[in-house]
């Protein structure tokens, strides 16, 4: 059965850290592409950081760069969003989305838009950020 399943998210105070994982059931996360997303309250979604199926260098937006690193293990087949020095910005719901295998984008940041349609998405996790 094809399934994105988050977990990770929580309550933390600014500064923490949390990490989210995006266990995936159905097909490998090696050769797919995978986005995390982020949906503050009464906002509209964003990506905020991508890889794609040939793993190149992943795409992060500029107010979590340098704080969130992605990454895939293989093994578990699952995909990590690891989030430090969060702030009550950070606060919302955290989507995880994937294409089947082998889809190629020209590049990383196209799969961190919305106007990419992703062929599956997760139930989401939320993150609450306390000042």
């Amino acid at each position: 059965q094809l399934q994105l399943v988050e977990s990770g998210g929580g309550l933390v105070q600014a500064g923490g850290s949390l990490r989210l994982a995006c266990k995936v059931s159905g097909f490998t996360v090696d050769h797919a592409n995978i986005g995390w997303f982020h949906q503050a309250p009464g906002k509209e979604r964003e990506g905020v950081s991508c890889i794609d199926s040939r793993n190149r260098r992943p795409y992060y937006l500029n107010s979590v760069n340098g704080r969130f690193t992605i990454s895939k293990d293989n093994a578990k087949n699952t995909v990590y969003l690891e989030m430090n020095s969060l702030k009550p910005d950070d606060t919302g719901v955290y989507y995880c989305a994937a294409d089947a295998p082998f889809k190629i984008v020209s590049t990383v940041q196209a799969l961190c838009t919305l106007k990419y349609e992703y062929d599956y998405w997760g139930q989401g996790t939320q993150v609450t950020v306390s000042s």
